[in-house]
């Protein structure tokens, strides 16, 4: 429940600015109380007889508050499954959340009967490493379910996370688990604000601005419109790109780089580099490496030597298909093209490429050593 009143205190103090939730800008009315999720939660668990697997998003603190009061209620400890909860759970008690919880580890949630475990699992948008994809391919080191276990999705289904999701409800059904979704009892209410209760909010905190956030680009522009009919200004900012609120008039002041970084050995690199893109290219076509030796007026002053691991065996020849289409392509070049390392490079480039084409249906990623004597 929201604290009305110290809102109202801090638009009565001033509030220069307000960073907003844009996600349900276009969902009329108001998203729904957590506390009958809450309720609702204490009816679904009460008679099952074996174990229950409730998911839910990682972050929402107060949905994982709801579980462990409802599996209380119904004698049930809460078992957390999944690194980001535990880190959730930390956080949050710092922050004076979850007062008076006990979480168990999965190991010590095996020693308890059957009825009496409630685990809490990440993985509701059926990412294939978490938690519950480990439960329902049999490898997680401690859980197992099946039948008359109950799986509950406490979440919504992400736009393109469908098939995912999907094919988790499919194999706790072949295990012969009851699967509960929000089709099916109240189970989830979105944590993001609806249309109503951010009119609510502006009236509340009177910001002299809103910069909206969380949501497409179209999202975030009808947010600041609905700012901007409530009485504040707006700013619409995308990912990286700096702004200045005060004390002199917002403004904004540049970029940073942004984007997903993914762990490569011992460095962090950009998920859209240049390095994995090729890596990707190599993996399905495999790479080539061809060394050209010419003299001042590139001719050739020795056979191309060729490199192609992934492509060629090493305990055969090459058929010199390769060799052939290098040799033509340099015989095809004018003079001032021979004198010209980039393209003479760039020829054989291609000339490598399109022999493996013809000969193996591969077009590898190909790399050009250039000597000139």
């Amino acid at each position: 429940t929201a604290d009305v009143v110290a809102l109202a205190r801090l638009g009565a103090e001033g509030v220069m600015a307000m960073v907003g939730d844009s996600t349900n800008v276009f969902t009329p009315g108001t998203s729904g109380s957590e506390n009958n999720v809450r309720a609702s939660l204490t009816r679904l668990f009460t008679g099952v007889e074996g174990r229950i697997a409730v998911t839910c998003f990682a972050s929402n603190v107060a949905r994982l508050e709801s579980i462990a009061i409802a599996a209380a209620v119904n004698n049930r400890q809460v078992a957390l499954m999944g690194r980001s909860l535990w880190r959730i759970v930390e956080a949050a008690r710092r922050s004076g959340y979850l007062p008076g919880l006990r979480f168990y580890t999965t190991e010590e949630a095996a020693e308890l009967p059957r009825a009496q475990v409630l685990y809490v699992c990440t993985g509701s948008q059926g990412e294939p490493r978490s938690a519950l994809a480990r439960v329902a391919t049999f490898s997680h080191p401690h859980v197992r379910l099946g039948q008359g276990d109950m799986v509950v999705f406490s979440s919504r289904i992400i736009p393109g996370n469908e098939r995912a999701i999907h094919r988790l409800h499919n194999q706790f059904a072949r295990l012969g688990a009851r699967v509960v979704t929000e089709r099916d009892h109240l189970v989830h209410v979105s944590g993001h604000p609806g249309r109503a209760e951010m009119v609510e909010m502006f009236r509340l905190v009177q910001p002299q601005m809103l910069v909206p956030v969380h949501g497409e680009m179209r999202h975030l522009v009808a947010h600041a419109d609905l700012a901007r009919a409530c009485g504040a200004a707006a700013m619409v900012v995308e990912n990286g790109q700096m702004i200045s609120l005060g004390p002199d008039r917002p403004a904004f002041l540049g970029t940073v780089p942004v984007g997903r970084v993914v762990v490569d050995g011992c460095r962090l690199v950009p998920i859209d580099s240049q390095i994995l893109r090729s890596r990707k290219r190599m993996m399905f076509n495999g790479s080539a490496v061809l060394t050209l030796v010419v003299d001042a007026d590139g001719h050739l002053l020795r056979e191309p030597q060729l490199a192609a691991p992934g492509l060629l065996d090493p305990r055969q020849e090459d058929d010199g298909a390769v060799a052939a289409a290098v040799r033509a392509a340099v015989g095809r070049l004018s003079p001032g093209e021979r004198h010209n390392d980039d393209s003479m490079r760039e020829a054989v480039r291609l000339a490598v490429r399109r022999s493996f084409k013809e000969s193996f249906g591969k077009k590898p990623l190909t790399e050009v050593h250039l000597v000139r004597l």
